[in-house]
């Protein structure tokens, strides 16, 4: 599908999914492609800069009117590029150094995966007067931040301290160590991507997973509530 990038007739300033995809335009009888779509034709910032430089075109942008305008490269010159001994040249250069950065990066989820299984966990031992002691501050401290109070929902009877005497201090016990043992989130460190990315996901549920399995192991009366935890993360 060919987006004709001057029509007005966008439902909310939302470009057609096949634009999205394709970054195709027409403009005065001419076909043009967006950057996006010559990113999509395996085209890098660095390729595009020397193979095709200005745009042909710059276009009010089909999905955000205020927002820059889009750059637009003819079709005819963006094939006829696309034909020469440069371009490919450039485009397996783009994809071994886009391997080797894939392999890295893969590299460096397994050290940190292999690290994390391996890492001996140490829980804090404290007696149970003392971390329910502990655990009632922390909570405290918790909720003078998010500017009010909450109660646990299980576990064992809280101490006769204001509120969490009407509660269970169960979580709040495993709330506290998970926060004294805090630091083994930077097992972490050095793993590409946010909280999204898969490998970083995989490696934060499987340090989760051996945290409460040694805090229930420390703290047997613990281990239903890390249990809990583990099967709803």
């Amino acid at each position: 599908m060919v987006c004709h990038a001057g029509d007005q007739s966008y439902e909310d300033g939302q470009e057609p999914q096949d634009c999205q995809s394709t970054g195709g335009y027409e403009e005065d009888g001419q076909r043009y492609v967006s950057l996006a779509g010559l990113r999509a034709r395996g085209w890098t910032g660095g390729m595009v800069h020397r193979l095709l430089g200005t745009p042909d075109r710059l276009s009010v942008n089909p999905r955000l009117r205020a927002a820059p305008q889009v750059r637009l490269y003819r079709v005819e010159r963006v094939t006829a590029a696309e034909r020469t001994d440069g371009f490919r040249r450039m485009s397996e250069s783009s994809a071994r150094r886009s391997a080797a950065v894939r392999n890295a990066v893969q590299r460096r989820r397994s050290e940190v995966l292999e690290r994390i299984r391996t890492e001996p966990i140490e829980v804090p031992r404290l007696d149970p007067g003392k971390l329910a002691l502990r655990a009632v501050e922390h909570r405290a401290r918790q909720e003078a931040a998010a500017g009010g109070p909450t109660e646990p929902d299980d576990g064992d009877s809280a101490p006769d301290t204001g509120h969490a005497g009407r509660a269970s201090l169960t979580p709040w016990k495993v709330d506290y160590l998970r926060h004294r043992m805090s630091h083994y989130e930077q097992l972490l460190d050095g793993l590409p991507g946010g909280e999204r990315d898969s490998g970083r996901a995989e490696a934060a549920e499987l340090l989760h997973r051996r945290i409460c399995a040694a805090i229930g192991e420390a703290y047997p009366p613990l281990e239903q509530e890390c249990e809990r935890r583990t099967r709803d993360q």
